[in-house]
């Protein structure tokens, strides 16, 4: 059976903790809800150092052009010295990033709390998967 995903919706709330921006994302993230979530990470990123974590425990779904969308977030702020965590547990989307070779590309903690604390790593950003 295929799945279609129309009329995807996409929520965000924005927090600010001890200097990094939390953003939380709630739905789905694809073709119709990147464009949006593209240009409001464009503006989070255009600053120098900037501190990101984005909370995807309530994504539903993503899609390649979600990827996309966070590996383009992951490239702006690496570009200008920043950081970028994605908290995630979902053992489907680590599985989408290690199929599509972005396994140790991105900084990935399974609770919000250990990606604020979690002190800038040394390569390997799967190792942060904890």
């Amino acid at each position: 059976m295929t799945e279609i995903h129309t009329g995807a919706v996409l929520r965000t709330s924005e927090h600010l903790i001890a200097g990094t921006t939390v953003l939380e994302l709630h739905g789905e993230v694809d073709v119709l809800t990147g464009p949006p979530l593209s240009t409001r990470l464009d503006t989070l990123t255009a600053i120098p150092h900037p501190d990101l974590v984005l909370d995807l425990r309530s994504v539903s779904f993503i899609d390649c052009a979600g990827l996309g969308v966070l590996c383009r977030a992951h490239h702006r702020t690496g570009a200008r010295g920043g950081r970028l965590r994605l908290v995630t547990g979902d053992t489907g989307f680590l599985r989408i990033l290690r199929h599509a070779q972005l396994g140790g590309v991105f900084e990935i903690h399974a609770q919000l709390p250990k990606a604020l604390a979690a002190g800038p790593t040394s390569g390997d950003a799967s190792a942060a998967a904890g």
